[in-house]
C-alpha cells in the first residue's frame, strides 16, 4: 500500500531532514518524495494537528510464546502487539519451549516472521535451556543469525559461565546480555524491600540483590575486554556502576523498563497483581536515579518488559501472582501520560529506536529519499483508552486496561506494508 504522510514533524537525528515538518510520499515500500505540498491519487493519506514521524521503533527484549507457549503469545500475535504500538522491530527473548538455544530455534523464529511487517531478531540462549549451566554454541547461533546472546528472564548466576560467555562472543565482537539479580539474596522476593514491603508483609528483594550482580558483571565485562548489555536496571547503585564504568571505557550498555520509570513501589500498595514486575519497583529515589541516568544517557534505552501471561497466574493473592506485564502496544502512551514532564518526544526517539539499533550493531533506518520505508507515525497528543477490544496480544495482563492514555502511534510502515 502507498502511503502519504502530510506535515509531519520528523524525528530523525541521523538522516537530512531531522526537526523539518515535510510531507513524505512511500510507493512500494520506499521514500520516493519528501517535500512540501506534495499530493498522490490513490493511496492512504496520514494527516492530523499534532503529527509526528520517526525511524520505527525497537525493543530490546520482548518475551514472546512461540515455541511452546502460544497460548501466551504466537508469533503473529507478538508481531501485531509490535505494530500497534509502534514497533517495527523487536529482540526475542531466548525463554520459549524449547529456549532458543540452538541454530535450530533461531532458525525457526526467522523462518516463521520473514512475511511479517515486524522484523524479528532472537536472541540465543546463553546457556542450554536457559539453566545456566551448560554453554550454548553461540558461534553457530551467531552465523544463523542470533542477535545477542542472553538467558533472558533468568538472570545468570554462574559465575564462571558469564565470563566463558563473554570470552566467547569475543570472537565475532558479539554481546551478552545479562538482566541482574543475585537469587541468593533476591530469590523469592514478592516486591522492592523498603517500607511498602514491611508496611505489606511481603518479602522484599533487595537493591543488593542487583548491585552485587551489576559489579560483578562489570568486572568480568573488564577482565574479559568485551561487550556487556544491562538489562531492565532498577536501583540507584546500579546506575552509578553503570555510569563509572562508561567513564572508564568499558563497552557496557543499559536499558530501563517503562514501568520503573513510570511506577514506584507504592503502586502495590492496594495488593494489585498487575504491578507485579521483575525488577519490582523499586523507591522514589532509585525512581530519580533511573531518570538521571537516561538524561545523561547511562541508560541508553528504555524497553517494554513484555511479558505476557494468561489471566489465571496473575488472577491469585499478591504471593502467589506470577511477575511480569504486557507493555509492547502502551510503551509510548505510557511515556506520554506519565513522563512527559521531562522526556520529549526527541529523546524517546533516540531511547526505542535509534539507541537500541546501536546497541545491536544495527543500522538506524534514515528517512530520506530513496531510502526503504521503516517509519513510524505517532500523535503526542491524541486521547485513548486501551480496552480489551483495542489488545492485539493473546494476554491480558496490564496495568492500563481500561485507563485513558495520552500518545498513541497511529502507523507504521516495513517491508512494503503498512499497519494502519
Amino acid at each position: 500500500m502507498d502511503v502519504l504522510i502530510k506535515n509531519a514533524h520528523i524525528i530523525n537525528a541521523e538522516g537530512p531532514h531531522h526537526g523539518q515538518r515535510r510531507d513524505i510520499l512511500v510507493q512500494d515500500g520506499k521514500i520516493v518524495s519528501i517535500g512540501k505540498a506534495i499530493d498522490a491519487e490513490n493511496v492512504l493519506r496520514l494527516e492530523g494537528e499534532h503529527l509526528n514521524v520517526s525511524a520505527g521503533w525497537m525493543d530490546m527484549g520482548v518475551q514472546t510464546g512461540d515455541p511452546g507457549f502460544e497460548h501466551r503469545e504466537s508469533l503473529e500475535s507478538v508481531g501485531a502487539a509490535a505494530a500497534a504500538g509502534g514497533f517495527t522491530a523487536i529482540a526475542c527473548q531466548p525463554n520459549t519451549n524449547p529456549a532458543l538455544h540452538a541454530k535450530s530455534e533461531v532458525l525457526y523464529i526467522l523462518q516463521n516472521t520473514r512475511s511479517q511487517l515486524v522484523n524479528f531478531y532472537p536472541v540465543g540462549a546463553i546457556s542450554e535451556d536457559c539453566a545456566g549451566k551448560e554453554i550454548t554454541e553461540m558461534i553457530d547461533m551467531h552465523t544463523a543469525g542470533a542477535l545477542a546472546f542472553s538467558d533472558g528472564q533468568k538472570p545468570l548466576q554462574h559465575d564462571g559461565l558469564m565470563l566463558r560467555a563473554l570470552q566467547y562472543v569475543k570472537a565475532f565482537d558479539g554481546l551478552v546480555i545479562n538482566q541482574p539479580l543475585d537469587l541468593e539474596i533476591g530469590g523469592g522476593g514478592q516486591v522492592h524491600e523498603g517500607e511498602a514491603s514491611t508496611a505489606l508483609g511481603l518479602r522484599g528483594i533487595p537493591a543488593i540483590a542487583e548491585e552485587l550482580m551489576v559489579q560483578r558483571d562489570l568486572q568480568l565485562l573488564e577482565y574479559a575486554d568485551s561487550r556487556l548489555h544491562l538489562s531492565n536496571l532498577s536501583t540507584a547503585g546500579a546506575v552509578q556502576m553503570v555510569r563509572e564504568a562508561k567513564q572508564k571505557g568499558l563497552r557496557v550498555t543499559a536499558s530501563v523498563s517503562v514501568m520503573n520509570l513510570a511506577f514506584d513501589d507504592t503502586a502495590v500498595n492496594t495488593f494489585d497483581a498487575a504491578y507485579k514486575l521483575m525488577p519490582p519497583l523499586r523507591g522514589r529515589e532509585d525512581l530519580e536515579a533511573l531518570k538521571e541516568g537516561v538524561l545523561d544517557g547511562t541508560i541508553d534505552a528504555i524497553s517494554a518488559n513484555h511479558i505476557p501471561l494468561e489471566e489465571e497466574l496473575k488472577k491469585k493473592e499478591f504471593s502467589y501472582a506470577e511477575f511480569g506485564a504486557t507493555g509492547l502496544e502502551v510503551l509510548y502512551a505510557v511515556c506520554k501520560t506519565h513522563l512527559d514532564g521531562w522526556l520529549t518526544d526527541a529523546l524517546i526517539v533516540q531511547l526505542i529506536a535509534a539507541n537500541p539499533r546501536k546497541v545491536f550493531g544495527l543500522p538506524v533506518p534514515l528517512i530520506g529519499e530513496g531510502q526503504p520505508a521503516e517509519l513510524t507515525v505517532f500523535s503526542p497528543a491524541q486521547e485513548w483508552v486501551y480496552s480489551r477490544d483495542k489488545v492485539r496480544s493473546r494476554s491480558f495482563n496490564s496495568p492500563f486496561l481500561g485507563e485513558k492514555l495520552i500518545g498513541k502511534p497511529l502507523a507504521v510502515i516495513n517491508n512494503g506494508q503498512v499497519y494502519y
